[in-house]
């Protein structure tokens, strides 16, 4: 391992002089790809760094045992030799798991869908209940929200709703854990016996991909227009705007209508699609590479219930780690952070096992 560490600070210190050079900036690509995986190395350097220095005083304090030393001195070099020891052991667990290779799409933003699923009105109104979750959440955090495609109830529930989020590093990284069936169970206002009942919502969480990676041909499409519907004043029975693509190959259809520009339509269906597609060849090669994986950790398995809301006790649960965080309503308002980090966590732990298989 510390071979491989001090090939990746070799290597960082080299991008480091290379970017220092006022020459470099003249290839804006080569200079953007150098800044990029100079930032991708840091973190992993800075941490070596400390590990060394680390190593370096714990050498010291032993070498200073074999000095004669009064007792009281000898006490206090054994005792800051025990927590050296420590630190040691705690930063190069830490660079086992900075060593684990990251998914990279985790700097991406996100294509996020949410659908109601079984529940009838219970489960669109759940679906709004999402939306805001998610809508809080990018708030807290900072990212930019697009709606890419809404279709709403006419109770303000949510039948399908399609969200661009990102603008800022990690969207990906963090929200991709959400991709699955959320249950929840709650009594619905219009139960007049006060029985509790159980419907669902879909999330889907893609990584939203650019031109260069996925390349779409013309003649794989077909692309119809229709007049809009639902909410929007007059202007959607009166033009042809809203746009449905098929993807002839897969069989694959993305609609929008939220855009009074058939042509800015077109660009919200084709963003829809792109990272649609890369999901599903993506997924298509893991199945090929690895078979049926166990762990639904991180795997975007949109077939299995994550988590379940349950508003009578004020508690959600997340089924693939086991968690539960009696905190619902602040979960709700957005505050999803101390699950997320559990769900990092608990698939580095399973990827730093696999490693020492």
């Amino acid at each position: 391992m510390l071979e491989k560490l001090q090939g990746i600070k070799e290597r960082y210190d080299l991008l480091s002089g290379k970017l220092a050079d006022p020459g470099v900036m003249a290839d804006k690509d080569a200079w953007r790809d150098m800044v990029k995986e100079r930032a991708s190395l840091e973190e992993i350097v800075v941490v070596f760094d400390e590990y060394q220095k680390t190593s370096d005083s714990l050498d010291e304090c032993k070498t200073m045992l074999g000095e004669r030393l009064e007792s009281e001195m000898k006490e206090l070099v054994h005792a800051e030799i025990a927590e050296l020891e420590q630190k040691l052991s705690d930063l190069e667990a830490e660079l086992h798991l900075l060593l684990i290779p990251k998914d990279p799409n985790d700097e991406r933003d996100v294509i996020l869908e949410i659908r109601a699923g079984t529940g009838g009105d219970e489960a669109s109104l759940f679906g709004a209940d999402l939306l805001r979750m998610y809508l809080r959440y990018a708030e807290r955090n900072g990212y930019r929200v697009e709606y890419l495609s809404s279709n709403m109830t006419d109770m303000g529930g949510v039948k399908e709703v399609v969200l661009s989020i990102g603008k800022k590093r990690g969207a990906f990284s963090r929200l991709k854990y959400e991709s699955g069936v959320h249950r929840v169970q709650r009594v619905p206002e219009t139960e007049s016996q006060g029985r509790i009942h159980t419907s669902a919502a879909t999330v889907a969480v893609l990584p939203e991909v650019d031109d260069v990676q996925i390349d779409i041909k013309d003649s794989d499409l077909r692309i119809d227009t229709y007049r809009s519907s639902g909410a929007g004043g007059q202007h959607v029975n009166k033009t042809e705007s809203a746009i449905r693509i098929t993807h002839l190959p897969t069989g694959m259809v993305v609609s929008c209508q939220d855009e009074k520009s058939q042509l800015k339509n077109k660009e919200q269906a084709m963003r829809v699609l792109k990272s649609r597609l890369y999901d599903f060849y993506r997924s298509q090669q893991d199945a090929e590479r690895a078979g049926e994986r166990k762990s639904q950790i991180g795997s975007g398995d949109r077939s299995e219930r994550i988590r379940t809301y349950n508003f009578p006790q004020g508690r959600v649960t997340d089924h693939r780690i086991g968690l539960t965080l009696y905190k619902l309503e602040a979960f709700l308002d957005g505050d999803m952070d101390e699950m997320i980090d559990a769900l990092i966590l608990a698939e580095r732990s399973a990827k730093l096992s696999k490693e020492a298989e």
